[in-house]
């Protein structure tokens, strides 16, 4: 992996993080309200699976 890669991976977060409140945002504003309501717990557990699913994509596509 080199730097013009980690960029591209970093632009596509990016693009995809943009859609959510460009395509609905009231649906976008909803679910942030109630990530808001979390405990912590609740919310370092969700952000757990997102980087292990992550991880998981990266090991599977290379």
């Amino acid at each position: 992996m080199n730097g013009d890669s980690l960029w591209q991976a970093l632009a596509l977060v990016l693009v995809i993080e943009g859609l959510f409140p460009l395509l609905s945002p009231g649906g976008w504003r909803r679910a942030f309200g109630q990530l808001l309501q979390l405990r912590h717990g609740q919310l370092r557990f969700f952000a757990l699976c997102s980087v292990g699913v992550g991880l998981a994509l990266l090991w599977l596509a290379s």
